[in-house]
C-alpha cells in the first residue's frame, strides 16, 4: 500500500512541479482548450499550497508508510485535508465543473485514494504495525 501511495502520489507531485515549472509547455501536451488555460491561470495562490499540500502529505505519508512510522496517518490526513481545501475553491468558488467537463470526477478519483491511503495508515497504527 506504501508504494502505491508513492507511485500515485509521486506523479501527482511531477504533476505539480512540471506545473510550476514548465508551465505553459507542460499544460499544451493535455491539449486544453482556451477556457481551461484561462482558468488555471487564474487560480488563486492558496490553490496551489492546497495542491502542495495534498501531493507532497501524500508522498511523504507514503514514504513513512514504507518506514512503518506511525506519522504517516496524520500526514494522510494533511493531504486528504490539502484536497478538500482545494475541492472548495474547484466545486464551489470557481466553474471548475464546468472547465473541466467530463473530466472532474477524477477529483473524486484523487479523494477517494487519499481517504484509503488514510484509513489504511491508521488501521495500521491501531493494529501495531507503525511505530
Amino acid at each position: 500500500m506504501g508504494a502505491l501511495a508513492v507511485l500515485k502520489s509521486g506523479l501527482g507531485c511531477l504533476d505539480y512541479v512540471m506545473m510550476q515549472t514548465q508551465g505553459e509547455a507542460w499544460l499544451a501536451r493535455m491539449e486544453p482548450t482556451q477556457i481551461q488555460i484561462d482558468w488555471f491561470h487564474a487560480l488563486p495562490a492558496w490553490y496551489d499550497a492546497t495542491w502542495a499540500i495534498f501531493v507532497w502529505g501524500g508522498l511523504l505519508g507514503g514514504l513513512l508508510l514504507l518506514m512503518r512510522r506511525r506519522w504517516a496517518a496524520p500526514l494522510f490526513a494533511l493531504s486528504l485535508l490539502g484536497w478538500a481545501a482545494g475541492a472548495v475553491y474547484v466545486f464551489a468558488l470557481s466553474n471548475g465543473l464546468e472547465v473541466m467537463g467530463p473530466w472532474w470526477p477524477i477529483h473524486l478519483v484523487h479523494a477517494g485514494a487519499a481517504a484509503g491511503f488514510l484509513w489504511y495508515a491508521w488501521m495500521m497504527s491501531k493494529r501495531g504495525v507503525l511505530r
